[in-house]
């Protein structure tokens, strides 16, 4: 279930939410029970090792210019 970040009005307090996306817009209280709160747009961290793969020494790769190793000396 994902979780949506919310930051009360009257307090200042920020706390998370965990309910389904279909009630997300939905208003949300803050844990001291007050009602003006909005929801916060947050990034999303996500898992992994999608890079690319690092360069090799000595430029290879042809790609031409300077990064392919023909104007550098």
């Amino acid at each position: 279930m994902p979780r949506y970040e919310y930051r009360c009005r009257t307090c200042g307090d920020t706390f998370e939410k965990s309910r389904p996306m279909a009630e997300s817009g939905a208003p949300a209280s803050c844990p001291a029970g007050h009602d003006d709160t909005v929801k916060l747009l947050s990034t999303v961290a996500v898992g992994g090792s999608a890079s690319a793969p690092a360069p090799r020494a000595g430029g290879g790769g042809g790609g031409g210019g300077c990064c392919g190793g023909g104007c550098c000396g």
